[in-house]
């Protein structure tokens, strides 16, 4: 249904008008010669018009660039701004920690209560600190390799748990592979992972059945490629094959945290031997957490073998740092509470309402998935059911014209896909003008 002369036609005006209106963005990228891609971090070349915008402040859900423009921030930095930028109580605790020390390696009492309010939030009672969701999720895969005494981590196709080596795995028509583009993989993935598509459970269990699998990994639904929600069963089935397989149940919440105060876990009543969780739990500042059950700490604690203290692997001399658990403890007490999901799913609501009216009005065969908060248009309907079927239903150019389109005129949406984050602060004003430009970009596109 799409036009592609169109469409190219209309992705270069876009383009071109990004480059006009940012021109300090664009300098800005071309004196830094010195950073490898031109920024601080190569992720950061995914944009949709040439060069990144760069950031001069956020507050809440707006974002004003070194142009001067500001922006509906929808992408709310893929999760770690999900409490809004500089929610204040978060910038109280952490510069009152900041002036008396941050990193002494010394345990502080706001530990404690993260702990305890991490097991009332997710269910699992053992927690441990990392500044990332992918050391959590590492951390938490050697000491189920350690305790199962199995070598290999069974992952969903396409799916996402930060840049965790044994994590770059999925199906083909020849059988499992490396996924493409995977940076220096220490070896063949194959010898340390299995996968399976996420919403099979038949393939789930043909891979279990090897009984080498220490642990499944997984997001309750999938979201970096795209959200795609688990079918009726499907979770209580991934529990049931676990349990029979002897293979424990990883939960990682970092994105599904949208979900609610305890993520997809509470929100559908799960029951996971370890959840981890990053980014958004620290209020912007670099926070991650992995809780385990007690049977499994127990078990851990027992093996006389496991260097859990010093060079074991579980750990590095920031994580827990001060700093970041006095910006967890401020985020989970004062910021993203009971009461702040509420608004921000009745605000999802409205957005999902508005961009199903669009496709609607304009018959197009795409949908709308939300997850709590989260919201994403895909250019298939129905909706994928599996990482697989959402990675080919990918339209790089139409993407791209929707996001430079969205940018043009004041919005931002995550880089990656066309994903839509809601915060505590943002207004259900800004969630309108959304609709109004999707409205304006779709009607271009199909203009005669």
């Amino acid at each position: 249904m799409i036009d592609r002369d169109r469409l190219g036609a209309l992705l270069r005006r876009e383009r071109a008008a990004f480059a006009d209106r940012n021109p300090r963005s664009a300098a800005e990228y071309a004196r830094a010669g010195h950073l490898f891609g031109r920024v601080p971090m190569t992720w950061m070349n995914k944009n949709a018009a040439g060069f990144p915008l760069y950031l001069a402040t956020a507050r809440g859900a707006t974002l004003t660039d070194v142009d001067g423009h500001e922006y509906v921030d929808l992408c709310l930095g893929d999760t770690a701004a999900m409490a809004g930028h500089a929610p204040a109580p978060v910038a109280a605790a952490v510069q009152a920690r900041f002036a008396d020390g941050a990193c002494a390696m010394l345990p502080t009492p706001d530990a404690a209560w993260v702990g305890e309010e991490l097991t009332r939030r997710f269910g699992v009672s053992e927690w441990s600190f990392a500044l990332s969701a992918t050391d959590a999720n590492r951390w938490a895969i050697r000491l189920l390799r350690a305790v199962t005494g199995r070598p290999k981590i069974l992952f969903n196709s396409y799916c996402y748990h930060g840049s965790v080596d044994e994590s770059l795995i999925v199906t083909g028509g020849d059988g499992p592979r490396s996924r493409d583009g995977n940076v220096g993989a220490p070896c063949d993935v194959t010898l340390t992972s299995r996968v399976a598509e996420f919403n099979d459970l038949e393939g789930l269990a043909r891979e279990l059945a090897h009984g080498d699998v220490a642990a499944v990994v997984m997001e309750p639904a999938l979201t970096n490629i795209g959200i795609v929600l688990p079918e009726p069963g499907y979770l209580d089935g991934v529990r049931e094959l676990t349990r029979r397989h002897g293979t424990y149940l990883v939960n990682d919440e970092t994105h599904t945290f949208s979900a609610g105060p305890g993520g997809a876990t509470r929100r559908w009543g799960l029951r996971p031997d370890v959840v981890t969780i990053g980014k958004a739990i620290g209020g912007g500042i670099p926070a991650a957490a992995y809780g385990i059950s007690r049977e499994i700490a127990e078990r851990a604690a027992g093996m006389r073998d496991l260097d859990l203290v010093d060079m074991g692997g579980v750990g590095g001399t920031l994580a827990g740092n001060a700093l970041s658990v006095a910006a967890a403890r401020a985020t989970l007490e004062h910021v993203l509470t009971d009461e702040a999901f509420a608004r921000m799913e009745a605000l999802a609501v409205r957005f999902a309402d508005g961009v199903q009216r669009v496709i609607d009005a304009h018959a197009l065969p795409w949908s709308v998935s939300r997850l709590g908060a989260r919201v994403e248009y895909r250019f298939a309907n129905p909706a994928p059911r599996t990482g697989t079927e959402s990675a080919a239903n990918a339209d790089p150019d139409l993407e791209d014209y929707l996001h430079v389109y969205l940018a043009n005129r004041g919005i931002l949406l995550t880089p990656f896909h066309n994903m839509a984050l809601m915060s505590p602060d943002t207004t259900a004003q800004q969630v309108d003008l959304h609709e109004t430009v999707f409205e304006a970009a779709v009607s271009e596109l199909q203009r005669a």
